[in-house]
Parts: structure tokens; C-alpha cells; sequence
């Protein structure tokens, strides 16, 4: 669930305004070269220079247009198409910008910055092995540039080829052992390993090359987000806020430093920081294809209020806490449209009778999801769910600890009669999420670690687990002789009333912070989460505020499963004498 996880490590990914300072350098340079008798040629170096001087201004959109000049002027100038790509990069015009700086290569394929550049472009569209061949490519043509090598190495990150990517690093760390990013990159492939000691080690030693490096300061922040202090995972953030960042990366540790706040239960600053998200530029940001203006707090009574679902599953679940204050702020004059994913529609009309609820569409543009909700018309505010945070939410003592959700109470007794009746104590699990890779495997234990849990007398198990999980389950019961009850024919993953009515059918919800934790926390099911580390949702507390019952179960070291997992059964064993 993506609101569990702290905003994302920056380690290569992030050294995009390295390349574009060579670049940009470079191309200053040239432009400045006297003795050009070609007239089209100083036409286009004189565009270029406005050009580059209103990109360090950050004023991207009058970039774009001067680049244009200046390959009207001088369509052969790769500079020029790459200076372009540059800019359209940075309104978020990413595959426009890959058109550019394929054009760019076409035209000057020696450019080493372009391959940098358009690597990170591929990168940040998820085309990993597009973006490692880029960057193999700029490591032959300059192996004496660390920026090939470290984007290299975390292009592999990202693809869970540690040990490739850890190789790479220390090779390119023996040949030029005085390079702070490349010692920040290597920390961020250690957190992915959850190292995360070893990790703040390499980020220190960045920092003692360069301490103004802004990213190793952000990283620092990330790894002391995930194991504490808190405080000190907020001072390395401002810290790297204090200093100089590309705009890009700026979001990002905007983003962090919400998160951060939020999880030390400064809700009221944290919620309103989070907006930060919605930025254009903000990596994971999503749009909204609605005509009408975000809600910023306004007098809703008697409006019509488009509320959109967003982020992940289970972050859209959760976020709906706040619903029943939306549609009570409304009123009955007004008008409350909900647009959910689909599988949740009959169950959000029958959570919530007086609104208008359909479900949204997601098609993609310029590499982001755009969400469309066609049949809601034009309404007077649209709201990304997350966004009533700020407004609603600014105390604990404004979280209601009610269920929210009705699941179909046919459907919950359907369930229940399918369940063991012998009197044990009916538990729901999930282990992990549907949804694993490099980034978010560290979150998440394996079934295997579960023995003292599922071994605990008089206690039904109940597979909640979406997507297929019959091999674990399967290998539950070899190693443990323990049945996890599955309900015949039920889907999971897409039939989500069948999944509300199944978690209200159990007495208790063991889960990992997933969407299926937060569909039993949202119908009122008690739910003991098992986490990695401290989480945000927890807001500065020992449990999950914005369900009815819950409580986090937490190690005191990252990851460690071996820590919680007997507390956990020994609670249950109380639980279920």
C-alpha cells in the first residue's frame, strides 16, 4: 500500500541535474564561441543562450519556446533539440521529451550528456533496460565520468540486481574513491537490502566529501525515517531543503519531510505539506482529467463536490475515513459524487446512500495516470481523497474510530457459514502485498516466519491474501500441519464486496499494511498490523487511528520479523484461550 512507505530513496535516480549542469555548461560554452559566419547558426546559439538562461531560472515553459527557436533557426543543431528535451522533461512532457532527445542522438550521437539524460528520461517512465543500456553506453564513451556509472548502478538497483549494482559502485568507488554520489548510491542500495546502519555509514562518508550534497542529506533522512529517530530523519531533510536542489528533487524531499511530520503525529503541518504530491513534477503524481477547481476548504454546504480516489487500494480504502464528514459538510441540498475503483462501487453506494457513486478511468499521459470520472459532469469542487486530510484531519481526537464501510450483510452471514464452527477464534491473514519489487519487498515478512503465529490452539486462520497465494499457503500446512481456510470460489483481488464481507465475518485481522488491512479496519474489524518499521498511518501513535480497533506491532530493528512474531502469537494465545 503506497501510503505506507517513506518517499523514496534518491540515490542515481536522482542525479539527472548532474548531467543537465554538464550539459548546460557545455552548451553555454559553445554558444559563446565567437568567428560562426553561418547566420542560421548564430540565430540558433543566440536563441540557445536565452534559452539556458531561463532554464536555470526555472521558468521552463519560456525554455521550451526559445529551444523551438532555436531548432527553427538551425535544424540540425543537437544542442538545440537537446536543450529542448531538457525543458519538456521538466513541464512533465516526458514523452515529448523522449522524442526530443531521440532527435537530439540522431543529430549528435557523441553527446555523453545526452545519454545520461535520456537514460534518466527512460528511467523515470519505468523503462529500466532501456535506461541501463543508455547508461552502459555513457560508462564506454567516458569511463572516467562517475555520473554513468553511479545512474548505472542504480538502474540495476531498481531491477533487484544487487549484487550487480553493488559491484559497480565499488569498482567505480576504487578508480574515484573522492566521488560523494557514488558512495550515496551505494547507501541506497543497501537500504534495499534493508542495511540500513550500513547505509547511513556510505551516506556519512558522502557527506564528509561534500557537505552540501543535498541528496546523500535526503537519503540520510529516508533511512532515519524507517528506523529513528524521527527527529533526526526531519533535521537531515531541512537540512537538505536548506541547500540548493533542482526542483525536481526539491518535491521529493517536500514529500519526505510530510511524511516525516505526519508520522510524528504533527498532523496538522504534516497533512498540509503532503499536498506537495500534486505537483506536476512531483514523481508520483497523479492528474485528474475533471473541469473544476481542487476544494482548498471552502463552504461546501450545498455544493457538489466530485470526491476522486487516488494513490493505491488500500491508501483509497483508508483515505475514506473521511467521507461520512464530507458528505455531512454537503449537506442534503448538495451533492456527494464518489468516484472509486470499480471493484468498490456497490460497496461505497452502500456505505454511503445519499451520494452519487461510479468509478473512475485511468488512461496515462506523458508517463503519469490520469484518472476520469466522465459521468460526474462538472461539479463545483473536485477532491482528491487524500487532499480533505488537511482540513479534517488536523488532530487525532478528529478521527472518529468508527467503520466506515457496510459490507453486505447477506454476503458477511454467507461467509460466516463457510467458515469453521467450532467455536475457535476466526482469524484473517495477510502476509505481504500483491504487488513486490525491489523497493517494497523489505516491508513485508515471508509465511515461513509465521510458525508461532499459526500454531497458536484454537484458532480458524482465514486466507485474506489477494492475488494467488495457494503455494504458500500450501507450504504453510507442509511445514506447519496448519490449514489456512480459503472460501471456495472467492476472488480476492477482484471481488472486493466478497472481500469486505469476508473480513467482517472474522473475529480479528492479522496483516501486513496492505489494502487487505485497510478493507477489514474500514468494516470495523479489529486489525493488528505487522510492519517492518514505523509507518505514517500510525501518526505518531501505537496503532492506526483511522480505523476502530487496531495496533501496530513494530521491531525495535528494521525487518526484524523474529522480534514481533513472538509477541504477536503470545497476544493471540491470550486472545483465543
Amino acid at each position: 500500500m503506497a501510503a505506507n512507505e517513506a518517499a523514496e530513496a534518491k540515490g542515481a535516480w536522482a542525479t539527472g541535474a548532474d548531467a543537465k549542469a554538464e550539459f548546460l555548461a557545455r552548451a553555454e560554452k559553445t554558444t559563446a564561441a565567437g568567428g560562426i559566419s553561418d547566420a542560421a547558426q548564430r540565430l540558433c546559439h543566440k536563441h540557445l543562450r536565452k534559452a539556458i538562461a531561463a532554464f536555470r531560472r526555472a521558468d521552463y515553459a519560456k525554455s521550451a519556446m526559445l529551444a523551438v527557436d532555436a531548432t527553427g533557426a538551425d535544424p540540425k543543431s543537437g544542442q538545440a533539440f537537446h536543450m529542448l528535451a531538457l525543458s519538456l522533461d521538466h513541464l512533465g512532457e516526458i514523452g515529448r521529451a523522449m522524442e526530443m532527445y531521440e532527435r537530439a542522438f540522431q543529430l549528435d550521437p557523441t553527446d555523453t550528456d545526452l545519454y545520461l539524460n535520456l537514460g534518466l528520461a527512460a528511467w523515470r517512465m519505468d523503462l529500466h533496460q532501456v535506461a541501463e543500456k543508455f547508461f552502459r553506453l555513457a560508462c564506454e564513451m567516458a569511463p572516467g565520468t562517475p555520473m554513468g556509472w553511479n545512474n548505472l548502478a542504480g538502474v540495476l538497483r531498481d531491477q533487484s540486481r544487487f549484487d550487480e549494482a553493488i559491484e559497480i559502485c565499488r569498482d567505480a568507488i576504487y578508480r574515484m574513491p573522492e566521488q560523494p554520489l557514488l558512495w550515496n548510491t551505494l547507501g541506497t542500495i543497501l537500504v534495499e537490502l534493508s542495511d540500513f546502519g550500513q547505509a547511513a555509514t556510505f551516506y556519512r562518508e558522502a557527506l564528509r566529501l561534500d557537505p552540501n550534497f543535498t541528496r546523500a542529506w535526503h537519503n540520510l533522512g529516508y533511512g532515519l525515517h524507517h528506523t529513528g529517530p524521527l527527529e533526526e530523519a526531519l533535521a537531515a531533510y531541512e537540512t537538505a531543503m536548506s541547500l540548493h536542489q533542482e526542483p525536481r528533487d526539491r518535491l521529493e524531499t517536500e514529500h519526505a519531510k510530510a511524511l516525516c511530520l505526519i508520522a510524528m503525529g504533527r498532523l496538522a503541518e504534516g497533512f498540509a505539506a503532503y499536498e506537495v504530491r500534486h505537483h506536476h513534477q512531483h514523481r508520483a503524481s497523479m492528474l485528474y482529467g475533471i473541469d473544476a477547481p481542487f476544494w482548498k476548504g471552502e463552504d461546501l454546504a450545498g455544493k457538489s463536490v466530485l470526491v476522486m480516489g487516488e494513490q493505491g487500494l488500500g491508501d483509497e480504502v483508508m483515505f475514506a475515513n473521511t467521507l461520512p464528514d464530507i458528505a455531512a459538510a454537503i449537506g442534503p441540498a448538495g451533492q456527494l459524487k464518489i468516484a472509486v475503483d470499480s471493484r468498490m462501487r456497490t460497496l461505497f453506494a452502500r456505505s454511503f446512500p445519499t451520494a452519487e457513486v461510479g468509478n473512475y478511468f485511468v488512461a496515462k499521459h506523458n508517463g503519469k495516470d490520469l484518472r476520469l470520472a466522465p459521468w460526474a459532469g462538472k461539479p463545483d469542487y473536485v477532491l482528491p481523497l487524500g487532499s480533505a486530510l488537511p482540513q479534517l484531519r488536523k488532530t487525532l481526537d478528529a478521527f472518529p474510530g468508527k467503520a466506515f464501510l457496510t459490507p453486505d450483510q447477506a454476503r458477511v452471514a454467507e461467509m460466516r457459514a463457510a467458515l469453521p464452527q467450532d467455536g475457535r477464534v476466526i482469524v484473517g491473514i495477510c502476509w505481504r502485498s500483491m504487488m513486490i519489487n525491489a523497493h517494497r519487498q523489505k516491508y513485508f515478512s515471508a509465511i515461513d516466519l509465521w510458525a508461532p503465529i499459526l500454531k497458536t490452539p484454537n484458532v480458524a486462520f482465514v486466507n485474506l491474501q489477494y492475488g494467488d497465494a495457494s503455494a504458500e499457503i500450501a507450504r504453510a500446512h507442509e511445514l506447519f500441519g496448519v490449514t489456512i481456510h480459503q472460501v471456495e470460489g472467492l476472488d480476492l483481488k477482484n471481488d472486493l464486496e466478497g472481500a469486505a464481507a469476508l473480513s467482517a465475518a472474522c473475529d480479528l485481522a492479522i496483516s501486513a499494511p496492505t489494502a487487505a488491512a485497510a478493507m477489514a479496519g474500514a468494516v470495523g474489524t479489529e486489525i493488528w498490523f505487522l510492519t517492518a518499521g514505523p509507518v505514517w498511518p500510525q501518526l505518531g501513535t501505537d496503532h492506526y487511528p483511522w480505523y476502530r480497533a487496531s495496533h501496530v506491532y513494530s521491531p525495535a530493528a528494521f525487518g526484524d520479523w523474529s522480534g514481533i512474531i513472538p509477541r504477536v502469537a503470545a497476544d493471540l494465545a491470550y486472545r483465543a484461550p
